[in-house]
């Protein structure tokens, strides 16, 4: 039998354990508004704080933004994580990327572009062998003018959105009107 979403709620600052109340508060004077997605995470202060530290370190790595958003799109179409897709759709227009680049990572496509692309595969291969990724597709994403470095950052921001994908579906998070798309 399946859990159900509806047992957890979105929280509040005033409703949220002590814990969680700083993150919270933090959360929403970046992003203008309170996610669901975090409303809910709330209810374990641990797992807020642990999203919220890889989240961080993730941002802080040598990857460049759009490698970043590459590898959470991938996460988060992989798990079909609705809130994760659509967030982070908002995160690539912010950075002004190419609408079809946004297309086929919303879609889980090949991306039309090969080093992004490269990120892309690289990815999918951790996820889909455990980390024991095929050599070519290192040497393609190495050829693409990553490093190793960049290789164990890749697995940081796995580990970050499978985190956050998996805890969005567990809690049911619902899509924020805020990060419906526009007609």
């Amino acid at each position: 039998m399946r859990a159900e979403p509806s047992e957890f709620s979105d929280l509040t600052p005033r409703s949220a354990p002590p814990a969680s109340r700083p993150l919270m508060e933090a959360t929403s004077r970046r992003l203008g508004f309170l996610p669901s997605a975090v409303a809910r995470l709330a209810t374990s202060p641990r797992t807020l704080e642990a999203f919220t530290r890889m989240s961080a370190a993730f941002e802080a790595t040598t990857l460049d933004p759009l490698a970043r958003e590459t590898v959470i799109m991938t996460v988060a179409t992989r798990n079909d994580c609705r809130v994760c897709v659509l967030m982070h759709t908002r995160k690539l227009s912010a950075l002004g990327a190419d609408e079809e680049l946004v297309e086929a990572l919303r879609d889980g496509r090949r991306l039309p572009d090969e080093r992004l692309e490269a990120v892309r595969a690289f990815a999918l291969d951790v996820l889909d062998r455990a980390g024991d990724v095929d050599r070519e597709v290192l040497d393609t994403f190495l050829g693409h003018g990553h490093t190793l470095e960049q290789a164990l950052e890749v697995v940081l921001g796995i580990g970050a959105y499978t985190l956050s994908t998996l805890a969005n579906r567990l809690t049911g998070a619902p899509v924020d009107p805020q990060l419906e798309p526009r007609a």
